[in-house]
């Protein structure tokens, strides 16, 4: 039996600026739909998850690639992960710099590695044997996440007052074949120790695939989605019987009773039903299934299109 396919993207869950509500929807629709593009063609699910997340990532609106938050030391460090639910499958970077596309290097980790997670020196070593051209480390800095910067190094600042803008970027893909992949990539937390790495890098945190259950990605605070391994969290209790809005809201639930940590998870079953869901204020999201795409940033918002319709405004330019 055939599929339908279905993506789901999230641009990160927080708060985000009214000034930035309209590029953070045009950014996820736009990955939404060129994921989906993909599926459509008969592509894999693999290939859809990072075609979307790398659309995220070259748009400077998100926290991920070009537009990524700096560390303490005004230097952009970059985490991603990427999972094949057909074999469980999975590669990850952590902590790297001057790659335009952290995805891709997380993707050939997977397929050109017996290892699933490169960090940093050994990361970029094995980017320069790949043949990823290097970007300069400037070349990824936006002047909003410089003003940020700064603004946090201020005596009087308070980051974390800053942490609940949190952009991760994420999709999670069943294909026609019925396979399911997640992808998830971030810049971090703003301001962070040279060196930490987050929930996006950790199999089970920042992401989880299997085709017995689905494919989850997360966004929120790192540290808190560790402490619960929220991906895997989520695909047992559906593997418990829960529908992924259930599951997810089930997940979410427990990360903020247990440990106070709020954030933003996507998720699409082995039968294609799916879900997007956070106990932030806001989360950027779209989903393509049946040819309708539905996006939303606000809890209980939820607009619908059909995909021509969506392609037309996209080349006009929303």
């Amino acid at each position: 039996g055939r599929m339908k396919p279905v993506i789901v993207v999230h641009g990160g869950a927080g708060r985000i600026f009214k000034e930035r509500e309209e590029g953070c929807c045009a950014g996820v629709v736009r990955a939404a739909l060129q994921g989906y593009a993909l599926l459509k063609q008969g592509g894999s699910a693999l290939d859809a998850v990072e075609e979307a997340v790398r659309s995220m990532e070259d748009d400077p609106h998100f926290n991920a690639g070009c537009g990524s938050v700096l560390n303490e030391k005004g230097e952009v460090e970059m985490d991603a992960i990427i999972m094949d639910g057909k074999n469980l499958d999975s590669g990850a970077v952590s902590a790297v710099k001057c790659v335009a596309n952290p995805i891709k290097l997380a993707r050939l980790v997977m397929e050109k590695t017996k290892h699933m997670l490169l960090t940093e020196t050994g990361a970029h070593l094995f980017a320069q044997a790949m043949g990823i051209p290097e970007t300069p480390g400037d070349k990824l800095i936006t002047k909003r996440s410089l003003e940020r910067w700064k603004k946090n190094l201020e005596a009087d600042s308070n980051p974390e007052e800053f942490q609940k803008d949190l952009g991760t970027v994420g999709a999670v893909a069943i294909d026609s074949g019925g396979n399911v992949a997640c992808a998830t990539s971030t810049g971090g937390l703003s301001n962070k120790l040279v060196g930490r790495v987050g929930d996006t890098a950790c199999i089970g945190s920042g992401g989880y695939a299997d085709n017995s259950s689905g494919a989850t990605s997360t966004t929120g605070h790192g540290e808190s989605i560790m402490k619960v391994v929220l991906a895997r969290l989520i695909l047992y209790h559906m593997e418990q019987g829960m529908s992924p809005e259930l599951a997810a809201d089930t997940a979410l639930d427990y990360m903020k009773t247990r440990v106070g940590g709020l954030g933003g998870v996507i998720v699409v079953s082995n039968s294609g039903e799916w879900a997007a869901r956070f106990s932030t204020k806001q989360m950027s999201w779209a989903t393509v299934k049946e040819d309708q795409l539905h996006y939303g940033i606000y809890a209980g918002e939820r607009h619908t299109k059909s995909v021509d319709e969506a392609l037309a405004s996209e080349s006009k330019g929303f």
